[in-house]
């Protein structure tokens, strides 16, 4: 596998999903349903900005606190 450098700001696919609490295959449904835009990478090892991934939590998070 080839590692890449990954630029600050930006998030792997698995600590994005990590964040999120969702697996691999939930994250790739939550980019499916345009509630997240990969911001840069490869389609095989894509980045997702840090603050897109961020408020995506918190809204994520106000939804299971109502």
């Amino acid at each position: 596998m080839e590692q890449q450098i990954i630029r600050p700001g930006y998030l792997t696919a698995h600590q994005t999903a990590r964040i999120l609490g969702v697996t691999l295959t939930g994250l790739r449904s939550i980019v499916h349903r345009g509630q997240l835009a990969r911001s840069g990478g490869t389609p095989r090892q894509p980045w997702y900005a840090a603050a897109d991934v961020a408020a995506l939590a918190a809204k994520r998070g106000q939804r299971s606190a109502a």
